[in-house]
Order: C-alpha cells, then structure tokens, then sequence
C-alpha cells in the first residue's frame, strides 16, 4: 500500500511512496513541506517528506486510526480511531500522545475529524451502535461529537466532549450513517452528509459551549454521499456522491446546485452497482425507519468491531470478504444464499417492503436466487469482496511464521482439519450443513445449538475480536484461554513461543492470492 502523488496540471502520476498497510486520512502541514497520513492497520501516524517523498517517521498512535486533522499551527495532530470512536491528540514534536477524548462504550465508526478554523473546537460524525438491541429503532443511531480541544484552567474535564443525536436533530427527520463532515472558513457554518438516507444537514455554529450547533437546513442530495467539503470563501460547498461518481457544487446561500463533475467511471457490472447502492441505503424497499442499513454494521464489506446480542446469541460481526467462496452464510449457517437476507430485510431489524415479490422460502429452503433482479444484485455485490495481502508478510513468511505454519498443518495440532484448503475453512456450498462444536456455545445468551460454521482464517491478522462471541481480543487468547479443553484444534501442549510462533502464521494469511489456489482447486465460488 502506499501513497500516490499526482501532476498537479496533468493529473499523471509522479511517484509514490509505500507505507505500512491501509492509508486513509491525509493532511499537508500549512507549508507543504509535510504530509501526514493515518494508516487503518494496525494505527499508526506518518510523516511523509514531500520534496523527498520519503518517510521521515512512523509511529503507532491508537487502533485503527482514520481522521486526521492538523492544528493551525502543525504542531498537534487530532486524529479518530474507526471502532472506538476515540480522538487522540498527537504531538508533531514528539510524536507522542498528548491528549485523549474518549468516545463511550457504543461509539462506532469515526472516520473524518475537521477543526473550527478560530475556536478550540473539533467535530467528527460517527454512529452509536447499541449492541443489545438488535431492531430498526434501536442499535443504530448517527451523531456529532464536538470536541473541546483546550482545558479548563483548573484542569476541570467536564463538558470536553459533547454529543447531538442527529436523528432527531431537526424533529422527526431521521438520517442514517453520517460519514463525513465540513466547517466553513469562515467559522458559521457546518456540513454533514449521511451515507445511508442520501441527504446532508446544513447547521449553523453557535458560540455558545452548550447546544454547539442548530439546524438550518436540510438537503436531498445523490447516492451515497462520502464526503464534503466548503470553498476557501465559505461561498460554495461540495459533496461528493459515491455511488453516483459524481462531485456537486452548491451555493452556500441559495443551497441550489450549481455545477457537477463525473469524477470516474464504475469499473464493474451494472447489477454490482445496483446492488451497492441498496447495500448502503437505509431508505425503502430495504428499511422503513431509516436507521439502518446493511453497511451499518458491515462498511465497505468490513465488520463493524462489535459483537450483536441477537435473537441466537451473541454473534460478533462477520467480514464479507471471501464470502463468495465460504457459503453457506453467518456463524451458524443459517442462510445459504445472499437472497435468504429479504429476511432480515422484511424483519424486525429493518422494516423494509423488501426486494422479492410475494411470499419468501425458507432459510435453507428452496432457492430464492433468480425470483428479483434486485435481490440478485445485493447479492451479486454482496459476494464480491476480496482479501486484501497480509501486511504481515509482504517479502514473503517471516522464521517464526514458517514455524508457525509447521504448527498449524501438524497432526498434533489438527488446525488444518477445519481450517484448511485455499481459503483456510472447511465451509463450501454443498448439500448438506457441515459445523462444529469447538467449545465455546456455552454462554447462556446462546439460543442454539453450539454448532458452528467455520470462518475463514484469511485477514484474521485485523479482524478481533474472535470467536462468535466476540469475548477472545486476541489470537493468542483464541488458542489459550479460549480453548482449555482441546476442543479447537489441539493447543493446550504448546509452548508460549509456539503460540507466539503460531500467531505470526495467522497473522500473515493470505500471504499469496487465495482465489488462484481456489480455482485451481475447483472450489465453487457462488457470483449472485
């Protein structure tokens, strides 16, 4: 992975500059001398030379660090962690951490953080997810959080963080998955675009350490909005339409359209796209009360960090990379099609009208595949997301991953019987049901029998927390603490330097391109 540098009056590309894994947030210090990049995995802070385009230095500030904002005078980083919810302060001089406001125990999927250009103030939108209540007027809720970023005299910490629930922010109007915001130049006025409900509020900024901001406006806006931002006069701002592929200007004042650009093109199928855009809406025929959508607890294909209290028990969430190869489908294999989720569609969770015309088969029933166009593209879309390369292993298995893997296939570890093949499980489409119970359904939340499907090992290295219950945080406690009795391969013999040993082997998956071996192993991969 690295960072791109284009030509600014040619839009070639000049050079690039690798880094670690998983760039996101990206500030140039006010001079240009300076580029400051987050890296998702595993958290670090970069500083990039930008007449050498060289590294100048990389350290590990938080978790699954995302926003990045700079004070005015480059001396302190502000920067969110994505699950947490957290912003950490970071000393440039230092490159220590310097300050923290902690988000609370629900804060979920922080990704953009911007500074009031005069005051002390920082705001960053993100989502609560209420884990214990798995329906559509409950587990997901859009927020702003302000941020003051200096301390009271004596010290005091009251009031450093405060939060405005979005969905009710202008009465009954109810938005979904707010995923990035703007503050003017000029102080007055703040953005923020929801990803799930296509529209943006409009707020004015109030001085007044209490209520922060009010509305002013609200705007319909195109598919997927992802970003925003406000011209150096405060007298246009622009949003960006993901699924449109489209950037729109507006007038600050009048909020009418004035310009668009196509910024790209969609590189794949049509139904691919089609079924994007009812992932990630939280409006009908998928959801009635607007609170959620499938990327609400699955982004971009991710999962969300969190471990759900659902009618079953506790299910923590699921990456969908790889999906196509690893059906039948969550952690006890009750679906065995994308198309069995008009389920969840219709259901408590989100109310909608649903995708298919009449009446639904059973999970595991009959097929609803090829029964609406629509259905076939979430699934479609649904299935098309691919591992990316460990970080951990990018010239290849380190000595300790090698013996780790020496481990893993052993006979006496047996980690490979449910674990192996191309894509590290035993899970394929096939006509009868195939799980395990390896030891850990016994928590009294559990409403099934503790018979589980097996996940993938691939891109566990940044997948925690682990097992279906989400209660293991690391790799080591899943072969430890977690698996006293054998029951999960054959650990419980293993010295801490095997383990350790092991734990290097997962975290290099994949190390090599999995769908290669999958197709040379004539695996069924299942498209729509």
């Amino acid at each position: 992975d690295g960072i791109v540098w284009l030509d600014a009056d040619t839009g070639q590309l000049s050079a690039s500059t690798d880094v670690f894994d998983e760039p996101y947030g990206v500030a140039s210090s006010s001079d240009g001398k300076r580029l400051y990049v987050t890296l998702d995995y595993p958290g670090r802070l970069v500083t990039i030379d930008t007449e050498a385009k060289q590294v100048e230095s990389d350290v590990e500030v938080g978790k699954f660090t995302r926003g990045l904002a700079l004070s005015a005078d480059d001396q302190v980083a502000y920067v969110t962690e994505y699950y947490r919810g957290n912003v950490i302060a970071v000393d440039l001089s230092s490159a220590k951490v310097v300050d923290e406001w902690p988000g609370i125990s629900n804060d979920n999927l922080a990704r953009q953080i911007v500074l009031h250009p005069i005051r002390p103030k920082a705001y960053l939108a993100h989502i609560r997810s209420r884990v214990t209540a798995v329906h559509g007027e409950g587990s997901i809720f859009p927020y702003v959080s302000v941020i003051s970023t200096e301390r009271a005299a004596d010290g005091a910490e009251t009031k450093r963080r405060r939060r405005l629930p979005m969905d009710s922010f202008s009465g009954a109007r109810v938005t979904a998955n707010p995923w990035d915001c703007a503050i003017s130049p000029d102080g007055t006025r703040f953005y923020v675009v929801f990803a799930g409900t296509d529209d943006m509020f409009v707020c004015n900024v109030i001085d007044d350490n209490y209520r922060e901001l009010t509305y002013r406006d609200y705007l319909r806006v195109g598919h997927n909005p992802r970003a925003v931002c406000v011209s150096p006069d405060s007298a246009k701002f622009y949003v960006y339409n993901a699924l449109d592929m489209e950037v729109v200007e507006y007038d600050a004042e009048s909020l009418r359209t004035s310009r668009s650009w196509k910024v790209t093109s969609w590189p794949y199928d049509e139904a691919a796209l089609r079924g994007k855009i009812l992932f990630y809406s939280a409006l009908q025929p998928m959801a009635s009360r607007r609170w959620i959508s499938c990327a609400s607890c699955h982004p971009d294909g991710d999962p969300d960090g969190r471990t759900w209290h659902n009618p079953e028990g506790l299910r923590n969430t699921q990456s969908l990379a790889g999906m196509a190869w690893t059906h039948p489908i969550h952690w006890s294999a009750d679906r065995d099609e994308v198309q069995d989720f008009e389920h969840t569609i219709r259901g408590k969770l989100m109310q909608g009208r649903g995708l298919l015309p009449g009446e639904l088969q059973a999970e595991l029933g009959d097929a609803n595949r090829g029964r609406s166009t629509d259905l076939d593209a979430l699934a479609r879309y649904s299935n098309s997301h691919e591992y990316a390369l460990s970080p951990h292993a990018k010239t290849g298995l380190s000595e300790a991953a090698v013996r780790g893997r020496e481990i893993f296939f052993s006979e006496t570890a047996q980690c490979a019987t449910c674990h192996g093949g191309p894509m590290y499980t035993d899970s394929q489409p096939r006509a009868e049901l195939l799980r395990h119970n390896v030891g850990t359904g016994d928590d009294p939340a559990e409403k099934l029998p503790p018979d589980y499907d097996t996940p993938s090992l691939l891109g566990v290295y940044r997948s925690a927390p682990y097992l279906h219950h989400g209660k293991a945080e690391t790799l080591a406690e899943v072969l430890t603490t977690f698996n006293a009795n054998d029951q999960h391969g054959k650990t419980s013999h293993l010295s801490q330097d095997q383990i350790a040993d092991l734990v290097e082997f997962l975290k290099s998956l994949p190390y090599e391109d999995p769908v290669v071996a999958a197709r040379a192993a004539n695996l069924t991969q299942v498209r729509d």
